[in-house]
């Protein structure tokens, strides 16, 4: 199986407030080139033995395999949830351009 460079990684949240400050926060630390804050989902998941429907805010981050363990500790210590979705899916191929602009944003600071 061939070895992917580059990820998108979903989490969600109960505030748009959050979704923002999720998405600036992992832009900001470079651990994602970009994320995008989509509308309103409806989420329904089993909780402390409870099934629950809520409505959440979704936040694609895109970001590359070797940054994607900050990404995770970064959602950890940032997210209100105690355990919050965090999934990440590689992406297969696309645009040379945007994928090279990807890995130049995710670069740590020197």
């Amino acid at each position: 199986m061939a070895e992917h460079r580059h990820l998108t990684v979903l989490t969600t949240t109960d505030t748009e407030e959050e979704a923002k400050a999720l998405a600036a926060g992992a832009v900001e630390a470079r651990v994602a080139a970009c994320a995008q804050i989509g509308g309103l989902v409806t989420s329904v998941y089993r909780w402390q033995g409870a099934t629950r429907t809520e409505r959440e805010w979704q936040i694609l981050f895109k970001t590359t395999t070797a940054r994607y363990a900050d990404l995770e500790t970064y959602l950890k210590e940032a997210h209100t949830y105690d355990t919050p979705e965090i999934i990440a899916t590689p992406i297969v191929t696309g645009s040379a351009a945007y994928l090279a602009w990807l890995e130049e944003e995710t670069r740590p600071a020197e």
